[in-house]
């Protein structure tokens, strides 16, 4: 593939939908902005508008948080797996052991993405960290998504990789709509957590 139809550079502001967990959230609380890991977003992006025969800006952009969603299914399948290893700081007892298994997606405003059409329809490179004022809401999956959302932390591997059973497990999570939240009540979110 060409190197210019790899990447385009968005000249103008773009709703874009990271993922992320509860402890990037807390993070966010504390430092007043976030750095989506590999600077990795999702977005209504002209590929995405192109595979759907049809469709609307909001259920393409339902399309792109969907994305972001199981994209914070492997952040936690990541936070899971450094449980496991005992990473977590045993002499804190203020620290939760292991992931909170809620699923965590950050709308925000943004200049300077870079269109990733070679990586997925609805993927997008974010040039900076986003700061706290440019956030237009974050959603999480509620108390009553918690276990089927653990469940399809085990088995996102198998379902990237065909595996039906997997899929299967993975659409019971999925099913969870995740709930909105305006961004100045993040803390109180964060509070009942």
């Amino acid at each position: 593939m060409p190197a210019s139809s790899e990447s385009s550079a968005v000249s103008k502001k773009l709703r874009v939908y990271v993922p992320a967990t509860v402890p990037m959230l807390r993070e966010l609380v504390k430092d007043r902005e976030i750095r989506a890991l590999n600077d990795t977003a999702f977005a209504v992006t002209p590929a995405l508008r192109e595979a759907y025969a049809s469709g609307d800006d909001e259920e393409l952009a339902e399309v792109a948080m969907a994305e972001a969603a199981r994209a914070s299914l492997r952040l936690l399948a990541e936070e899971q797996a450094v449980a496991d290893l005992g990473g977590e700081d045993a002499g804190d007892e203020a620290a939760p052991r292991g992931p909170i298994f809620r699923r965590a997606v950050i709308a925000a405003d943004v200049t300077g993405a870079t269109l990733r059409p070679d990586l997925d329809d609805a993927v997008v490179r974010l040039s900076a960290a986003i700061p706290y004022d440019r956030i237009a809401s974050i959603h999480v999956d509620l108390a009553e998504a918690e276990s089927e959302v653990a469940k399809a932390v085990e088995v996102i591997d198998a379902a990237d990789m065909g595996d039906a059973d997997a899929e299967f497990v993975l659409g019971d999570a999925e099913d969870h709509q995740l709930a909105w939240y305006a961004a100045q009540e993040l803390p109180f979110l964060l509070d009942l957590l």
